[in-house]
């Protein structure tokens, strides 16, 4: 079985409604398809109603377990034990919350597991008592081990609140967490100015940067020419809030690359190819694996909306947005 995850995202809208049933003038389910230019398989997504579904390209649910994901992500087989069908899911919700807390910014999560295809849980991270806080990102790797995209409250200096700093962590089979980086360590390296950094301090918003993606960059053409700050194992990492996706080196923990947090303005009337402008609000950034078409550079959701310190001028109108490839 295929599970096309990385389209999730982008047909949610188009499909999320057929989880809910509350009464819609939007149409709901498949509104076109064209299997000829269609990339086939089934889509996995996270609905409305806490659950997970699986569903063919006709907009047909053919299964659904009963974990929500933030989001929900297909193992391979050869990743789960042999079997087909398990995937990675959020378990339990925190019972006491924080003031802050909120399911988009992670807070809420105590707890992700990997169910096998009747939903039982075959491995499962986290508790009530020791909460992971999980969101936006979790995939099994190739070694077996586990990538999560977390959350924690803590104090850094210069801010007289709690900020909910943005982790990664690598668990291994057994539960046991063998690395971990921490966004607040590692703020001075995002490219902000001495102003951004304080209009960041004064927001008093503690979900100041929202990191929405972690995710390993994959065997590319950059580092088999000898550039080291693309090593497939290096993460790659986007802050919605701050306007900036950066790549985190393994070995070292330093960020190696980054694009933005400012960008020339939006240049619509140019002809492509031309140098990256304006991004508000990004999401999903990956770069695209080898064997596939522009394999090596780099997609990101250009989503807009209100975003970047200072606010960043939005050009396009809301929910108009736009992919970007990036060289």
């Amino acid at each position: 079985m295929t599970l096309t995850h990385r389209l999730s995202g982008l047909l949610l809208l188009a499909f999320c409604h057929s989880a809910l049933s509350i009464p819609t003038a939007v149409p709901v389910g498949t509104t076109y398809y064209d299997p000829a230019r269609a990339w086939n398989g089934f889509i996995l997504f996270p609905g409305s109603d806490n659950q997970t579904h699986l569903i063919d390209m006709s907009g047909k649910e053919v299964h659904r377990w009963k974990y929500e994901g933030f989001p929900a992500w297909p193992i391979n087989a050869g990743q789960a034990k042999g079997e087909r069908g398990h995937v990675l899911v959020q378990l339990a919700r925190r019972e006491k919350l924080d003031e802050v807390a909120s399911p988009g910014n992670g807070m809420v999560n105590a707890s992700v597991a990997e169910v096998d295809w009747q939903g039982n849980v075959v491995w499962q991270y986290g508790s009530q008592e020791n909460p992971v806080h999980q969101h936006h990102e979790m995939q099994r790797l190739a070694n077996g081990n586990t990538l999560l995209l977390g959350a924690a409250l803590r104090r850094i200096a210069g801010y007289h609140y709690d900020v909910i700093d943005n982790t990664l962590e690598e668990i291994n089979p057994q539960g046991k967490k063998i690395w971990s980086w921490s966004v607040a360590d590692h703020l001075d390296e995002f490219g902000f100015s001495a102003q951004q950094l304080a209009l960041i301090r004064d927001s008093k918003d503690p979900d100041f940067l929202h990191m929405n993606t972690a995710a390993p960059l994959g065997p590319n053409h950059w580092f088999d020419a000898g550039d080291k700050r693309f090593a497939p194992d290096n993460i790659l990492l986007n802050s919605r809030n701050g306007n900036v996706a950066v790549i985190v080196d393994r070995q070292s923990g330093k960020v190696v690359w980054r694009i933005g947090p400012d960008y020339p303005g939006l240049q619509l009337s140019k002809p492509l190819p031309r140098p990256l402008d304006q991004m508000i609000g990004e999401h999903d950034v990956h770069m695209i694996p080898a064997g596939l078409p522009g394999a090596g550079n780099i997609l990101i959701f250009d989503n807009q909306g209100n975003a970047g310190y200072p606010p960043t001028r939005q050009g396009f109108f809301p929910r108009r947005a736009s992919l970007k490839w990036i060289r």
